[in-house]
Parts: C-alpha cells; sequence; structure tokens
C-alpha cells in the first residue's frame, strides 16, 4: 500500500510504501537520474541499485544518502555487449527479485545527421536504445509479477512533436526506446509486468544546457525526478504500454 502526500507549493511527492522494494536505476549519478535516486532513497523500504559509467560519481552519490540503502553498479552501456555476464551476475548476487526498473540512462551527442561519423551515431543509439533493451532482457527473469518497467524517452522522439537539428540520431534513438516499451508492454503481460514510458520535454539538466545553450527549461531536474520516482512506484496501476508526453515546453 502506498500513501502519497503531496506538498501543493513545491509540486512535490513524498512516497511511503510498506513493503520492501528493489529498485534499479540504470544512469543516476546525475541530473534527473541522480534526483531520481535521491527521492527513491527517502523511503528506507527501498532497496537500489545505481549503474552509472564513472565510479567516482556513483561513490560520490552514496554519500549523500542516510537510510544506507543505495548501491552502485559500474556499466558502460555503449560496451554492454562485453558486460552483460559481469552486469547480470552482479545483480542477481544483490537481488533475488526487481520490483521496478528506471532505465533512465542516455547520452547525447548534438552534432546534424551529414556530420556524424558511424562511431558516433553507434555510440547514441547502443547508450539509448540498445543498452536499455539489453538490460531488460538480462534483468526479466527476476521480475516479479506487478513489477514496473519505466523507460525514460524524450519528446523528440515524440511521434508529431517537434524536431531540431542535430538531434537527429538522439531522437530516432528515443523513438525506439519508445517503440520497444509499447511492444514489451504485450509480451510481458502473461508475466504481469508493466512496460511504460516517459518522453520528457524541457528539463534543466547539463545535457539539455549543452543542446539548448542560454535556453532556460520551466521543469527543475529535481522536480522531475520526483514525478519518475513517483510514477515508479504508483504508474503501472494506471498505465501499460503508454508512451506518455510529460512535456510543459518542447524544448
Amino acid at each position: 500500500m502506498c500513501i502519497l502526500q503531496i506538498n501543493e507549493k513545491k509540486h512535490s511527492f513524498n512516497i511511503y510504501t510498506r513493503e520492501l522494494m528493489n529498485i534499479l536505476v540504470n544512469g543516476g549519478t546525475r541530473g534527473i537520474g541522480k534526483e531520481i535516486v535521491t527521492h527513491l532513497a527517502n523511503d528506507i523500504n527501498n532497496r537500489i541499485l545505481v549503474t552509472g559509467r564513472d565510479e567516482s560519481a556513483l561513490k560520490s552519490l552514496l554519500n549523500g544518502f542516510l537510510n544506507e540503502n543505495v548501491s552502485y553498479l559500474i556499466i558502460d552501456l555503449s560496451d554492454i555487449d562485453n558486460q552483460m555476464e559481469s552486469f547480470k551476475d552482479q545483480v542477481y548476487s544483490r537481488f533475488s527479485k526487481i520490483d521496478i526498473l528506471i532505465n533512465n540512462a542516455g547520452i547525447l551527442i548534438m552534432k546534424e545527421f551529414m556530420k556524424m561519423s558511424n562511431k558516433e551515431a553507434r555510440i547514441i543509439m547502443e547508450t539509448n536504445f540498445f543498452g536499455p533493451a539489453t538490460v531488460i532482457r538480462l534483468l526479466k527473469p527476476i521480475m516479479i509479477k506487478g513489477s514496473h518497467i519505466v523507460n525514460i524517452s524524450s519528446m523528440g522522439g515524440f511521434q508529431g512533436s517537434a524536431k531540431y537539428r542535430g538531434l537527429s540520431y538522439y531522437s530516432a534513438s528515443k523513438a525506439a526506446l519508445a517503440s520497444l516499451s509499447e511492444c514489451l508492454a504485450e509480451e510481458f503481460s502473461d508475466a504481469g509486468i508493466s512496460v511504460n514510458c516517459l518522453a520528457l520535454g524541457s528539463v534543466q539538466t547539463e545535457m539539455f544546457e549543452n543542446a539548448f545553450p542560454g535556453y532556460k527549461a520551466p521543469v527543475s531536474a529535481k522536480d522531475m525526478g520526483e514525478f519518475i520516482a513517483y510514477f515508479a512506484v504508483n504508474g503501472n496501476k494506471f498505465f501499460n504500454g503508454k508512451v506518455i508526453p510529460v512535456a510543459l515546453e518542447n524544448p
């Protein structure tokens, strides 16, 4: 059972779960991912495993949590093929089940299509699509009935939304992740696993600032992180197989 408290002035969500939940946040060392982990860690009944490429950033992240319910695992999704067995072994040694998987990891290389190298394009697709897809395939066997996979996409990959120069491969990778979410909701329905995708609009993060320098987003990373944390815990009660725009502005 979950109790939701909403502070109307700050528009923040506080989650209190009464059962132990194992949560893996893929890409949680900065920006929105860091805020997702921070908010989920406030609940002592959540056990969170966070992944990232930068060990120093992961260690720094852990220093801020009083409940000691967060651990980390180093993984580079752009090289997932060479890390699959190690990743699987380490996750399975820590968790016998997974209740929530949040695929938040992503990379953006801002460059026009004709100037993008194949190497750069593959890094984007590996990190934003093939990596998360592989993580899902590796962890699905220990995801239980009632568990929830939340894939974080972008309005750049949302059909019919405004598109921007220099974001062709990034947007294509996020569109692929959104479509995968719809497909997996059907494939995993017999197992009782829900799969949803959040297509985020403008959020004030380092990635957003690099893509749109000088532009002020209407949503902070903290507020978006809190919303995603709430949705991950509660969203599968209301949605499955949905690609949901979460945007005040685009960009």
